[in-house]
């Protein structure tokens, strides 16, 4: 075993894990460390990682070699060859320092591995002041119930096929929101179902793919979803009406939880805490 959980789980101040992202407390283990160090040798992704479900081979991997493990600290370095490469290191400690640390070693694996960009990933916990970056979200379904929201929304194919024909231009216009990449992987019928809702017969709004799969301990999770609505159609509560849909599907479903990833203070992270959402803490990036 390469890593010493009583040095690392200290220093685990947030549920994140390199290139598998957040995960449920009850799964963070050494087991799910050991196997990220494994999978960098086979590049196949983990049967429980979230990005299984798009096919093809695991981008990023762990560099294992250059990891750092001692009692105060654990650098995790990870590489991918996307777009001109970056090199990330996840920085796990309590020490000021150690955001300095990682950020010579994320430049200078950068350099050897010849890639454009090196960045550190801060993981902090939930009571951490005036946090910034991305906050993880925690929704139980178990907890009680979900109902059905009261308003337009269905799945994508389950609309008119006048309306249906409004999800093409939709996505294109929210295309940096992934909806173009969704309608590509909907058009050859390789996701779930997608959850649209309208307005006088315009798709304005959709979450999706809605997907359960296993996590790494076999508990039933809510994949994460692709969720836009157009700028002009904010505000009238249509974002909610479509997360309170998907949530109700999860649970329908017999999802046990579901993770999320918000901007802080961005209008998804809004919408997540006043839904009442637990936060697990938060992460962020920085240039190296």
């Amino acid at each position: 075993m390469f890593f010493r959980w009583d040095w690392l789980r200290p220093a685990l101040t947030a549920p994140i894990v390199p290139t598998l992202g957040p995960v449920h407390p009850d799964a963070l283990t050494s087991d799910i460390f050991e196997d990220i160090l494994r999978a960098a040798d086979t590049r196949d992704f983990l049967p429980y990682d979230k990005d299984r479900r798009w096919g093809g081979e695991k981008d990023e991997r762990v560099l294992r070699d250059d990891v750092v493990h001692r009692r105060e600290r654990t650098l995790i370095p990870t590489l991918t060859r996307r777009g001109r490469g970056t090199v990330k290191v996840f920085a796990y400690g309590p020490q000021d320092n150690v955001v300095e640390d990682a950020s010579e070693l994320a430049a200078r694996l950068a350099a050897v591995h010849d890639v454009a960009s090196a960045r550190v990933v801060r993981p902090l916990g939930p009571e951490t002041s005036h946090p910034h970056g991305t906050r993880i979200q925690l929704k139980d379904f178990t907890t009680g119930p979900c109902p059905a929201p009261d308003g337009p929304v269905r799945p994508v194919t389950a609309w008119p096929a006048t309306v249906r024909e409004t999800f093409a231009p939709f996505a294109r216009d929210m295309a940096a929101d992934g909806l173009a990449f969704l309608h590509t992987r909907m058009q050859a019928d390789q996701c779930g179902p997608v959850l649209a809702t309208t307005v006088a017969d315009r798709i304005v709004g959709a979450i999706g793919p809605m997907e359960v799969r296993p996590d790494a301990i076999g508990r039933p999770r809510l994949m994460p979803q692709y969720f836009a609505v157009l700028p002009e159609a904010r505000g009238q509560g249509l974002g909610r009406l479509l997360w309170r849909a998907a949530m109700h599907w999860g649970q329908r479903h017999g999802a046990a939880y579901q993770l999320l990833q918000t901007e802080i203070d961005g209008t998804s992270d809004t919408l997540c805490r006043s839904e009442g959402l637990t936060s697990l803490g938060s992460s962020y990036t920085i240039r190296a």
